[in-house]
């Protein structure tokens, strides 16, 4: 496997990223870092605030890590644990999450607690401990502005609670180290080890013992899935060390409970339990002499067993080194982040901070469970916390592609594994249970963004071309006993060429129909693209046809009800090929009956979260089809115009999130640089409330983060769409490749506050200084070889695509794989 240059090295290889004097980029190594501490970019805390919904998770994690611990709250809005308004309580630091999810809450899982004290002079006894996780919670203290006195940054999280007790937190990959100051005040720190609270109250046949001589606690339960029928069980082990002191045995321990602890008891068994009944485990330690006490607590977590959560832990924290950890954690993002290099001279720190923030909000998920699956044995890699590919299919995998190559092989190495021991290729999956399917079978174009990139070196990066296909076959070709969980409902769909409407099949849910259609077909496009590379002409005939099935869902004579100047749209159809109807404001702000589109039975309509006015514009792999469905150039700016200005676009929902950059076939680019601008400007900030709904795993991360670059990817293609940078020059180093690609706005003068006008419409582009092929999209190859591109920008609106128009199968295809 093709291995990054180290960081260090990197770094003192660089030459300067903004120089005016540099020409082209060299070939073979990165270029400068003028940023050599991008996490010192990041806040952790955008789109925290619970009632902003974004649900994004502030705590500790390593890129794609499995262990992700943080604290939890009670708010409502606790789907990531945090909530950064401080009138909600603090009830626990648990070791996993996931990012920006909706649904039920996942995870949340074993949660540590520390107490001051129990009660005041003689009463601070074990046996009043506050244990059950609603008694036990306080507030935190907060700053003269109001915030919680809480701090995160890429691998550290800390917090003061108001009990005058300081935790701080840091982790590798499956282990969670944390550090609790106790105030001098308290005689005997103790901790909570709760095995049974996870986010939901699901818990069910949990196992807790402690050691008595050691301290050490192993534990694990069953949970239930958050977002899907399944359950899972998970496993911890937790050992303590004090800081700069031995901490002993403890002086106190036993089990608890809700709120009763019983001083001694060693075993769960030696309770009488009840179904879903709060325990765990409670111990109390001396003091470090007469000043404050702090207790390292080193927690193990897996899949497998309390044995192998031991072994994680003693194999990745040996020496319990809570700073050692921190500062890896650290460096192991920046060496990441650092590999997107941003010329800064005229851009607001906030711009900055964006960018980077949004990029580390990609590489949360999927995470790197691999030696944690207890569904099978295998020496592939096993990726979990696919929540959900609906999501993430459009914009994350293709920025991946751009900056990180190898972490996305073994995403795509252990989503074929899964299909080849489960049938089908994961779509939504949450600590190794199947969850709900959102849409079509959207890992296949996540498999053909990879190979399409990366097929001259799938075979470096351990990915078998012929495993791979047969994955997407699988999806393709044979309908699952549960199409709401794996695959497609595809007998039908490959039978009339879309899902009709009217026809109930006992393997799934009778909803989604024309958004699972629309879906289909662009899987099917991807499928065609790893087929043509494979030079499987005939196959490569086959799924290029059906990448063109969403005519199949196409009635021309719908009217819009609020433009009648909008004509056609995407709607329902029956078996026998006539239209039902779906109003085109269904789902959408405008709708009349306030529907939400959501995973409901009776939900027979045809749409999944998003109106028929935005899903008349899925069609990446033929906008120019769609074009001339939709009345022609003028026609189709002017319905995207209609989608702005009704307010169809809906920026908390990804089904929206190409129609800023769509502009770009119809020759407009323009007018995309500015709706994608002032998309930004209106709706992503850097505050706690800076995303207008869930960051979904990363999927909103990376298409700000695509915005800000002056891109927008079109899945399983060697293309992505152009506009503008908000930066004088922003650098993508691909260690597969080893070369570097650098974006420069020749003429940069600062970016538009409200995202209208200013000197940022691209006019021409020169790439390695020769004329590019077009102004309106860069080839992957631009990418592939290391190269220069120099844009110069006019405040010209009007602007046209200098050469070529994007591609679209209509048009000729996208060109040589």
């Amino acid at each position: 496997m093709l291995r990054s240059l180290p960081w260090l090295a990197a770094f003192l290889a660089f030459a300067a990223l903004s120089s005016p004097s540099a020409a082209t980029t060299p070939k073979g190594r990165r270029a400068d870092v003028p940023i050599s501490d991008p996490a010192s970019h990041v806040n952790l805390f955008i789109g925290t605030l619970g009632t902003g919904h974004g649900h994004v998770f502030p705590g500790v994690t390593l890129p794609h890590g499995m262990v992700k611990v943080g604290m939890d709250t009670d708010s409502p809005d606790n789907h990531a644990g945090y909530d950064s308004d401080p009138n909600f309580s603090a009830t626990g630091f648990s070791q996993l999450h996931d990012d920006g999810t909706g649904g039920s809450v996942p995870l949340s899982l074993f949660k540590i607690w520390p107490f001051a004290s129990c009660g005041d002079g003689d009463n601070n006894r074990f046996e009043v401990c506050p244990t059950d996780v609603n008694s036990r919670k306080v507030k935190r203290k907060v700053l003269a502005d109001g915030t919680p006195d809480d701090v995160a940054e890429p691998g550290y999280f800390a917090s003061n609670l108001s009990t005058d007790i300081r935790v701080e937190l840091t982790a590798t990959r499956r282990t969670a180290l944390h550090r609790y100051t106790f105030p001098a005040s308290a005689s005997i720190p103790r901790l909570v080890v709760d095995v049974t609270n996870d986010g939901q109250q699901s818990n069910s046949l949990p196992t807790v013992h402690i050691d008595p001589d050691t301290a050490r606690v192993t534990a694990g339960a069953t949970f239930a899935a958050s977002f899907g029928p399944g359950q899972f069980r998970a496993y911890t082990c937790v050992d303590f060390r004090g800081a700069g002191f031995d901490l002993g045995k403890p002086t106190e321990f036993g089990m608890y409970i809700g709120n009763s602890p019983i001083r001694g008891f060693v075993d769960s068994l030696q309770l009488y339990t009840g179904y879903r009944s709060e325990l765990g485990a409670l111990l109390g330690f001396a003091q470090d002499g007469d000043g404050t006490t702090t207790v390292v607590a080193r927690v193990g977590v897996s899949f497998i067993s309390s044995d192998k959560a031991c072994q994680n832990a003693e194999e990745e924290i040996p020496d319990f080194d809570f700073e050692g950890v921190r500062s890896a954690a650290r460096a192991e993002w920046n060496e990441l982040l650092g590999r997107i290099q941003v010329g800064t001279e005229g851009v607001d720190e906030d711009i900055v901070e964006l960018f980077y923030s949004s990029l580390y909000r990609t590489h949360i998920s999927p995470a790197d469970y691999t030696g944690e699956n207890p569904l099978w044995e295998s020496d592939e890699p096993y990726y979990d916390s696919f929540y959900c590919n609906w999501d993430t299919f459009r914009t994350l995998y293709p920025l991946m592609s751009l900056h990180d190559p190898e972490n996305f092989a073994r995403i795509v190495r252990g989503m074929i594994n899964i299909q080849q021991h489960e049938g089908w290729l994961p779509e939504c999956r949450g600590a190794t249970a199947q969850q709900w399917i959102q849409g079509g079978s959207d890992g296949d174009p996540i498999l053909g963004e990879f190979f399409v990139k990366f097929a001259d070196y799938a075979a470096a990066l351990n990915v078998s071309a012929d495993a791979l296909y047969a994955a997407l076959l699988a999806d393709a070709e044979h309908q699952p006993p549960d199409f709401n969980l794996q695959g497609r409902q595809a007998d039908i769909y490959n039978a009339l060429g879309y899902v009709p409407q009217d026809v109930v099949e006992p393997g799934g849910a009778n909803t989604k129909q024309v958004s699972r259609t629309l879906e289909y077909a662009f899987g099917d496009f991807a499928i065609a693209q790893v087929a043509r590379l494979l030079n499987r002409s005939a196959d490569a005939d086959k799924y290029t046809k059906r990448a063109g099935n969403f005519v199949n869902v196409w009635n021309p004579g719908v009217v819009a009800p609020d433009d009648d100047q909008v004509v056609g749209m995407m709607q329902p159809r029956f078996k026998n090929g006539t239209f039902g109807f779906t109003d085109p404001r269904h789902c959408s702000v405008n709708d009349p009956t306030s529907a939400t589109c959501f995973l409901v039975n009776t939900n027979t309509d045809g749409f999944y979260e998003s109106s028929p006015v935005v899903y008349s514009q899925f069609v990446p792999q033929d906008t120019a089809k769609l074009i001339e469905l939709q009345g022609g150039p003028e026609k189709f700016i002017e319905r995207l115009d209609f989608i702005f200005d009704k307010n169809y676009f809906d920026s908390t929902d990804e089904p929206s999130q190409q129609i800023p950059f769509m502009y770009h076939y119809a020759n407009a680019p323009g007018r995309s640089t500015q709706r994608s601008r002032q998309v930004i400007a209106e709706f992503y900030n850097t505050t706690t409330n800076g995303l207008p709904g869930n960051d979904d795993s990363g999927a909103m991360g990376s298409y700000v983060a695509f915005y800000l670059a002056g891109l927008y990817p079109v899945p399983a293609t060697r293309q992505y769409l152009l506009s503008s940078p908000y930066f004088p020059s922003i650098a993508f180093f691909n260690p597969v490749f080893n070369t570097t690609t650098t974006i420069r706005a020749t003429n940069f003068a600062g970016n538009p506050p409200d995202g209208t006008g200013g000197t940022v419409f691209v006019r021409n582009v020169t790439i390695d200084g020769v004329p590019a092929p077009s102004s309106c999209f860069l080839e992957w190859d631009v990418f592939e070889r290391g190269a220069t591109v120099e844009l110069v920008l006019t405040d010209d609106l009007d602007v046209p695509c200098a050469g070529a128009l994007p591609p679209s199968l209509s048009t000729g295809g996208f060109g040589p794989l």
